[in-house]
């Protein structure tokens, strides 16, 4: 091997040892130190009893447990610190994160992700300060035992696509909310859950939903909502695919608005105090799958154009007073070939169930109890033959 040709392989070997020597440095200095610090001050003000935080210790703060930086710039981006376990698991008030959520966080400018759900707080209050993360487009701190009212100043994160503040209806630290205009501040939303939020005293929470135009699922359910209006001037929040306003008070029929949503997929309405007939116009609703109304005041005849839902796949209208045949009805519906659902207890309908009954080939669950309804044995077997085990 001539000389030139060693020279050339050393000056190779050194420019890679300086290459390779450059990224390991760029590697052990990705994390922004004001950033450790802030994390670190974050992790004082917290009890951890499990030790879920055991890994928050040394210079890399990229590779703690719940954190994620950026690649290039080394900016912590996203904060997952959920309860790895359910409340209703065995492991779930030891695992549980306590204390105080320290303001310094703010100093995580670039933070986009921000999971909290399912610690303790004791009640303490969601702190206003998290309404000046401008870059944050996830915030989940549901389940988490806040107490007192939610802050307006929620409402400044315009960046804002997923919020979820489900909160424990029957905890002692039961959140509230005396007025959502807030949330038109967040123009970007496409999720949001205020389930188990006591908002009796909102008045007008669903023109403020209705200004939300991005918005394709609201859960509203058992948050003590004792109006529903029947109608709006103009409906805005058309994207919807999800709506649950499940367990509240409302004592009203199902309100007309609803049916300019053609996109909805699930209705989810269950133990509302609903009154009065299901209209015609349910079936403007033509991605409808999953229909929940159960436990009502709902009566008369169910329209027979609910076969007329091809993407239905379940449907729920059991503690009711609706009434009448149910041949027409059954007919009706074994047009449908997606349904898997059909849950028809405790009403008055009356009448012999019909052979048609067997077209719903996809059927898996079938609850009639407590009508007035019969069938012969032989036609039992012809009814029940095409359904699969």
């Amino acid at each position: 091997m001539d000389k030139k040709s060693i020279l050339f392989q050393l000056a190779f070997l050194q420019f890679l040892s300086g290459f390779l020597t450059f990224n390991s440095m760029n590697v052990q200095i990705r994390c922004l130190q004001i950033e450790r610090k802030v994390l670190l001050d974050f992790k004082q003000g917290l009890t951890d009893p499990s030790g879920r935080l055991s890994s928050w210790v040394g210079e890399e703060c990229c590779q703690w447990d719940g954190l994620t930086c950026n690649n290039l710039t080394g900016h912590v981006i996203k904060l997952d610190l959920r309860n790895p376990f359910q409340s209703d698991e065995a492991g779930h008030q030891e695992s549980a994160l306590r204390g105080k959520i320290n303001s310094s966080l703010l100093y995580l400018e670039y933070l986009d992700y921000l999971d909290l759900s399912l610690n303790d707080f004791e009640g303490s209050q969601i702190p206003g300060f998290i309404g000046s993360f401008r870059s944050l487009n996830y915030l989940n701190l549901s389940h988490a035992k806040f107490g007192g009212t939610i802050p307006p100043l929620l409402g400044n994160m315009s960046s804002l696509h997923f919020l979820d503040l489900h909160a424990f209806s029957d905890s002692d630290h039961l959140l509230n909310a005396k007025d959502l205009h807030w949330l038109t501040g967040l123009s970007s939303l496409e999720y949001l859950d205020l389930g188990g939020i006591d908002l009796g005293s909102v008045v007008n929470w669903l023109d403020v939903v209705n200004m939300l135009p991005s918005l394709l699922e609201l859960r509203l359910q058992d948050c003590n909502l004792q109006n529903l209006p029947h109608s709006l001037p103009f409906v805005n929040f058309t994207s919807l695919s999800v709506i649950d306003l499940s367990r509240n008070l409302f004592n009203s029929p199902m309100p007309a608005w609803l049916f300019n949503i053609t996109y909805l997929e699930d209705i989810l309405f269950s133990a509302s105090n609903l009154t009065g007939p299901l209209p015609n116009t349910l079936t403007n609703i033509i991605s409808l799958q999953h229909l929940d109304l159960s436990d009502q005041f709902l009566e008369g005849l169910l329209p027979s154009s609910l076969g007329n839902l091809w993407k239905l796949r379940s449907l729920i209208l059991s503690s009711n007073n609706f009434s009448g045949n149910v041949i027409e009805f059954v007919d009706s519906l074994s047009r449908n070939n997606s349904l898997e659902v059909l849950d028809l207890t405790q009403n008055k309908f009356y009448g012999e169930l019909p052979v048609s009954l067997g077209n719903l080939t996809n059927l898996r669950s079938l609850v009639l109890g407590q009508n007035r309804f019969w069938v012969h044995c032989l036609r039992l077997l012809e009814v029940c033959h095409p359904w699969k085990p």
